[in-house]
C-alpha cells in the first residue's frame, strides 16, 4: 500500500505535463507507422523481449542474465544503426516531409511540381497517350498507394512520361502524387456510378471522378482517343484544358489547397 500513498502524494499534473505526454505519444505513434510492414517490426519485438528479460531478471534476481543484458545493450545500439541505416535515412526523410514542416517549405517547390505536371500532361496529350495522375491533398490516398507499385521518386515530367509509355509495365493504372513526389504507379481507382455522366467518358475519366467523389484529391486525365486534358475535383470534371488553363486550375486546387470552390470562380461542370 506504500506505493499507492506515494502515488497520491505526487504534485498535480499541469499543462506542460500534458504537452510532454502528447509529444511522446505522437513520437511513438509516428515511429509505429514508419516501421509497420518493414523488417524493423521484428527488431522492435526483439527489443521488447530484451526489455522484458531485463526487468524479469531484476525481479527474479537472475544476476547473470541481468549482467549480460546490461553489457550487450551498448553493442546492440551500434548494430541497429549499421544494419538499419537505410531505414533510418528513410524515416528521417519522411519526418522532413511531415505536414508540420510543409509550412516552412519554399513555395517554389510547389510551383515547380505544378509545372512538371503541366509539361507532362501536354506532352502526353500531343502523343495521344492515355494517363491519369491523382494528386493527394488533405485526405490521404494510402489505400490506393499500397495497392499499386511503390515509386517514391522525385516528380519530373520525364518520370511521368516513362511510366505512361504503352510499352511500360506501369502504364495501366494511375500515378499518385504525394508531397511533390511520385508515390506509386499502376494504382487502380474506384469507378464512379454516377448515372448523369455522358457516355463518351472512358474508364480513366470515370476512375478519376470516382476517386474525387470519395476524397478531396485532384486528378489530371489525358484522353487516349482525343488527347484532351481534363481536371477532376470533387467528383466534377472540366475537359479540354490547354496548358495555361491547366496550370491555373492546379494553382487554385493544389497550390492554394482550397477545399471548396474559390470565391468568384465557377465550379467545375460535367460536359
Amino acid at each position: 500500500m506504500a506505493w499507492i500513498t506515494t502515488f497520491l502524494r505526487r504534485p498535480p499534473i499541469g499543462w506542460w505535463d500534458l504537452v510532454d505526454i502528447l509529444v511522446v505519444w505522437i513520437l511513438v505513434y509516428e515511429v509505429l507507422k514508419l516501421i509497420r510492414g518493414t523488417r524493423a517490426v521484428q527488431m522492435a519485438l526483439g527489443g521488447c523481449v530484451i526489455v522484458a528479460l531485463f526487468y524479469g531478471s531484476r525481479w527474479g534476481r537472475l544476476e547473470t542474465v541481468n549482467w549480460l543484458i546490461r553489457n550487450m545493450v551498448g553493442y546492440i545500439v551500434f548494430a541497429v544503426i549499421v544494419l538499419f541505416q537505410s531505414d533510418i535515412r528513410r524515416a528521417l526523410a519522411h519526418l522532413g516531409r511531415a505536414p508540420f514542416f510543409r509550412y516552412f517549405a519554399k513555395p517554389e517547390s510547389a510551383e515547380e511540381s505544378i509545372e512538371e505536371l503541366v509539361v507532362a500532361a501536354s506532352m502526353l496529350s500531343a502523343q495521344r497517350i492515355g494517363a491519369i495522375i491523382a494528386i493527394e491533398r488533405q485526405i490521404g490516398l494510402r489505400n490506393y498507394i499500397e495497392g499499386g507499385i511503390p515509386i517514391d521518386g522525385t516528380l519530373t515530367y520525364d518520370l511521368l512520361l516513362s511510366i505512361f509509355q504503352p510499352v511500360s509495365p506501369l502504364h495501366d493504372g494511375a500515378v499518385i502524387v504525394r508531397d511533390d513526389r511520385v508515390a506509386a504507379a499502376a494504382c487502380f481507382l474506384p469507378l464512379t456510378v454516377n448515372p448523369k455522366l455522358t457516355k463518351d467518358l472512358g474508364s480513366r475519366h470515370r476512375a478519376a471522378i470516382g476517386l474525387t467523389e470519395e476524397n478531396d484529391a485532384v486528378a489530371i486525365v489525358v484522353s487516349e482517343e482525343s488527347g484532351s486534358v481534363s481536371v477532376v475535383a470533387d467528383g466534377q470534371i472540366e475537359r479540354g484544358l490547354d496548358p495555361d488553363a491547366l496550370r491555373a486550375r492546379l494553382r487554385t486546387l493544389v497550390l492554394q489547397r482550397r477545399t471548396g470552390t474559390p470565391k468568384g470562380e465557377a465550379p467545375l461542370q460535367y460536359t
